[in-house]
């Protein structure tokens, strides 16, 4: 369970990484841009997800290995 998570973190991550290069260079990289609802929010998805991935993270090590 522990390893599924930090799977997780790491995607919402990067995804979360890669949208914020997105709004403020306009390059083409990310799952999030591709969301039309999230049009005019990309920056508030972005920070969204970098935050998911920390609290995934400290669940993750909050696990016990298993």
């Amino acid at each position: 369970m522990k390893q599924v998570l930090e799977v997780f973190g790491f995607v919402a991550l990067v995804q979360g990484a890669l949208g914020l290069l997105h709004e403020f260079t306009h390059w083409h990289v990310g799952l999030l841009r591709r969301l039309g609802f999230l049009d005019g929010y990309g920056v508030y998805a972005s920070v969204a997800l970098v935050v998911l991935a920390f609290a995934l993270f400290a669940l993750a090590e909050s696990r016990k290995p298993g």
